[in-house]
């Protein structure tokens, strides 16, 4: 679905709004206000915010459906749209403002992003809001934080499709906390109570497990009982191309703490394989 293109004339003769497939203009006309260098008339504050609402209305509304009276063709109209799951992804570690959000997806425009965090609001899947610091971050309603399951499970499912990364791929420290989550094995852990460390060259997390349950956190966490430098072992580590003992042998793991650790990394953190057909 690609981005439609909209503009906004204001001048004596009213308001127009067009988009490449449209144009709707008022029949009211304006005497009052102060003309710009173009010779229109310059809207003041409150008009022009209330526009940019008027606006943002109009492209969530007319945007293009699946046509589809189906639960999840209105799913996917409002979170199928480019950028938008990743920025879900991201809310699901914790609240982030526009600027945290841009640099966790670097390769998104600026406007998509704006346009996609709008369509978020429009459906109540995220909100506003001011936080202690007295910074306005988004985070996600109640009704967003149902798909927390859903990603989860979509992570889970890609995760089988990932081979070395692309040259323009990136990591992130919210989007590997993200990834332990997906690969985390609650059977394996039943009864385990133990932490780890994960250095992955500029990003550091950290992940704390005890009686089948995961609480990932960034940076490092002082008193881990193991600290695991990886590298390119671990992708492969996590799906079983890979032993712990042969990325040991070829020194592609660097690691402090008891040895045995690493096996249960392994055990705790698995990309399960695809299925066999019949």
């Amino acid at each position: 679905m690609t981005e439609a293109q909209w503009k906004l004339v204001f001048d004596r003769q009213g308001v127009t709004i067009a988009s490449d497939k449209f144009q709707f203009t008022t029949t009211d006309t304006r005497s009052d206000g102060e003309l710009d260098s173009d010779g229109g008339l310059a809207m003041n504050s409150a008009e022009s915010s209330y526009m940019d609402a008027v606006i943002n209305q109009l492209q969530t509304m007319t945007r293009r459906s699946y046509g589809q009276y189906c639960g999840v063709g209105r799913a996917l109209e409002i979170i199928g749209e480019r950028w938008s799951v990743l920025i879900i992804r991201d809310l699901l570690i914790r609240p982030k403002s526009f600027a945290e959000l841009h640099e966790g997806l670097p390769a998104s425009a600026t406007e998509i992003l704006t346009t996609r965090l709008r369509e978020l609001e429009h459906f109540k899947v995220v909100k506003q809001v001011l936080d202690a610091d007295g910074s306005t971050r988004y985070r996600l309603t109640a009704f967003g934080r149902e798909l927390d399951d859903i990603v989860l499970r979509l992570g889970r499912w890609g995760a089988r499709l990932l081979g070395d990364p692309r040259p323009e791929d990136v990591a992130t420290t919210d989007s590997v906390r993200m990834a332990l989550r997906t690969t985390f094995q609650p059977a394996a852990a039943t009864g385990v109570k133990v932490s780890y460390q994960l250095n992955l060259g500029d990003v550091v997390v950290h992940a704390k497990i005890e009686n089948g349950e995961i609480v990932t956190g960034a940076g490092r966490l002082p008193g881990a009982d193991l600290v695991l430098e990886p590298g390119l072992a671990l992708k492969p580590m996590m799906s079983g191309e890979l032993s712990a003992a042969e990325a040991i042998k070829t020194g592609s793991v660097k690691y402090i703490g008891p040895r045995a650790l690493i096996d249960t990394f392994t055990k705790l953190f698995r990309i399960t394989p695809m299925p066999v057909e019949s």
